[in-house]
């Protein structure tokens, strides 16, 4: 269409008007695609031209574009590199969950299944984990011997507005009166990965607690937690029994 354009202009105006007629990058950029072989007919005038450079004022038009080269190959393996460190970090975090359910499975009993909850999170260098179920969707009351398990989510609701309005999940710091609720004998706790199980959040609470203030954060994936939390309700179901 810009060629087209030209050749309109370049038929209306007299051999002294074409002279002065002034080109743009478009019908530039236009002839030369055109005429592939433009900068082999021209290579001599090529290796004379000089174009501005941030760091370096002028360089040559081939330098400018071995620079450009050697920036889409940095950036192309800049790239590369990160899709094989996420790819190393997801098989890292299949071949973990793969193990807890595996050790989740084979448990006999609630605490079976605690232990191995526990015995994971050492595994990752975790201070250790909690299981709490809320009172009002299980039957653990005593006589039962879970009742040690129950936390009711009336007293857990503090913590759920302030850190799971619009999650289940939660990765950070706790203060000491939610530190107090949900582990009552702690030592200290510098972080921990709240996690609610259940459709709705309501069933329970799975928590996992460091000593390093930073190791868990807010903004960091939650991928682990959420499969952890999706087996627990079914496995939970083979001892204790739902409310109605």
């Amino acid at each position: 269409m810009v060629k087209k354009k030209a050749e309109k202009i370049k038929n209306k105006l007299s051999p002294r008007q074409e002279a002065v007629v002034k080109l743009n990058d478009e019908m530039v950029s236009q002839y030369i695609i055109d005429n592939p072989d433009f900068f082999i007919r021209n290579a001599a005038q090529i290796e004379r031209m000089r174009v501005p450079h941030p760091v370096r004022g002028i360089i040559s038009l081939p330098e400018w574009h071995m620079a450009r080269q050697r920036n889409k190959i940095n950036q192309l393996e800049s790239e590369i590199t990160m899709l094989m460190e996420h790819a190393s970090a997801n098989e890292l975090l299949f071949n973990q969950l793969m193990k807890l359910q595996y050790e989740l499975i084979k448990a006999n009993d609630i605490d079976g299944l605690i232990a191995s909850l526990k015995n994971w999170a050492k595994e990752l260098g975790l201070n250790g984990a909690y299981l709490y179920l809320f009172d009002d969707k299980w039957l653990i009351n005593a006589p039962s011997n879970y009742h040690h398990l129950a936390l009711s989510s009336s007293q857990f609701d503090f913590i759920r507005v302030r850190h799971l309005q619009y999650s289940q999940f939660y990765l950070g710091q706790l203060n000491t009166s939610e530190l107090d609720l949900l582990l009552p004998h702690h030592g200290y706790v510098g972080s921990v990965a709240l996690s609610l199980f259940g459709q709705f959040g309501d069933l329970g609470v799975l928590v996992f607690t460091s000593s390093d203030s930073m190791h868990y954060q807010v903004g960091q994936g939650t991928l682990l937690l959420e499969k952890v939390s999706e087996i627990l309700p079914i496995l939970i179901e083979k001892w204790i029994m739902r409310k109605k």
